[in-house]
């Protein structure tokens, strides 16, 4: 007899498909919210990784943008990275070479102090070496200091002056006793009577001689102050200059001279004594330079904003371009009978009468120093004791 076939329970079917579905479902939620915490850790890492490229970028902008070198070497001593001051100072070829030989074909080792380094095109470096945490290597940051150091030669320089001038203006005190002593005594043979003119001319040469000492010493004294201390004045132009002429009567007998002014009754706010020795310096200075007959031409005119601008050029040899910056510097001469003071201390009673000087010169062309003095009204604090001529640069041969 055949076996009876069993069905199914409708009953336990329901049930069955009823557990399916709730684990369906249940799988199916767990699904989104995996997909949701996937996505979540997705949006994370995407913004983790943007503001770490971002910070990456700045980190590089703000590297770039230093005003010192940075290198970084790595365990072998071959630099890595650089940013563009370090290629500014060391050259462009940096990555992936040995920073040995880039000091050999950088570093001036011969004229570096041993604090600081000198490169081979005169520019000044300091580095300082630090040590990589993370990895083997180091990085280096490279300053450079070169105006850094040229202010403090600089400074140093002026204190030097400052004390020197200190010193001279002892000394010239010290001086003028003697000094007026010896030019009165020697005055006295000038004016002797009798067949023998020897007293006379040595007189003469004498009186000479101590007059260019007087003016030395005058010049120490102006120097020392800065050109400072005297009490302005209006004086007209051409009484300024009908004083210059005064003053170098003697000396411009040999000389085609010629004075030229457009307003003489313009004012010019000053202390006559200190602009006459000033106006008096340049003049003898292109009388000790002239190789030929001196030709000095003399020119003042008054400008559209009151100032006045006063022009003395001559004939002479020139200044060498090499020459011309230093020219009014203190001290600094190519006679071996010069002080150096003579441009300095014209310079310096200019520049307290609030004015400004200048020179256009090219060797074996002449010379020509142009001084602007302001209005009248606006000039301030002036110098005291006139600048007498020096044999200072103009008679470097200009």
């Amino acid at each position: 007899m055949a076996a009876a076939s069993t069905q199914p329970d409708p009953q336990q079917l329901q049930e069955a498909f009823q557990a399916f579905n709730r684990m369906s479902s249940a799988l199916e939620h767990s699904y989104r919210e995996l997909e949701q915490q996937v996505a979540g850790l997705n949006r994370e890492l995407a913004a983790s990784r943007s503001e770490r490229l971002q910070l990456a970028d700045r980190l590089e902008t703000l590297i770039d943008a230093l005003p010192g070198g940075v290198l970084v070497l790595d365990a072998d001593g071959r630099i890595s990275e650089c940013n563009p001051m370090a290629q500014a100072l060391l050259g462009d070829d940096l990555v992936g070479t040995d920073w040995d030989s880039v000091r050999r074909r950088c570093f001036d080792t011969a004229g570096s102090d041993g604090h600081d380094i000198r490169l081979h095109d005169g520019r000044w470096i300091r580095i300082s070496d630090r040590p990589l945490d993370a990895a083997a290597g180091r990085i280096l940051l490279i300053n450079e200091i070169t105006e850094t150091r040229r202010l403090t030669e600089a400074l140093n320089r002026q204190q030097r002056l400052s004390a020197m001038g200190e010193m001279l203006a002892g000394l010239a005190h010290q001086l003028r006793t003697p000094l007026s002593a010896a030019l009165l005594y020697a005055s006295q043979l000038t004016g002797m009577d009798g067949a023998d003119t020897r007293p006379q001319l040595l007189g003469g040469r004498i009186v000479e001689r101590l007059r260019h000492l007087e003016r030395m010493v005058n010049d120490m004294l102006v120097f020392a102050r800065g050109g400072q201390g005297g009490e302005a004045g209006a004086i007209p132009l051409g009484h300024l200059l009908a004083a210059l002429e005064q003053t170098l009567e003697p000396q411009l007998a040999p000389v085609d001279w010629h004075c030229d002014c457009d307003d003489p009754e313009v004012p010019v706010q000053g202390d006559e004594t200190a602009l006459v020795g000033a106006l008096s310096n340049l003049v003898i200075n292109a009388l000790q330079a002239a190789v030929q007959i001196p030709v000095i031409r003399v020119k003042a005119e008054s400008l559209a904003d009151g100032a006045v601008l006063i022009r003395i050029s001559d004939n002479g040899p020139g200044i060498p371009a090499e020459l011309r910056e230093h020219i009014f510097e203190p001290f600094f001469t190519t006679r071996s009978g010069g002080t150096g003071l003579g441009l300095a201390v014209v310079r310096a009673t200019v520049e307290a009468h609030r004015g400004e000087i200048s020179v256009q010169s090219e060797a074996g062309s002449g010379t020509t120093f142009s001084l602007r003095l302001p209005p009248a009204p606006l000039a301030g604090a002036l110098p005291s004791t006139a600048a007498g001529a020096d044999d200072n640069t103009q008679g470097v041969q200009a």
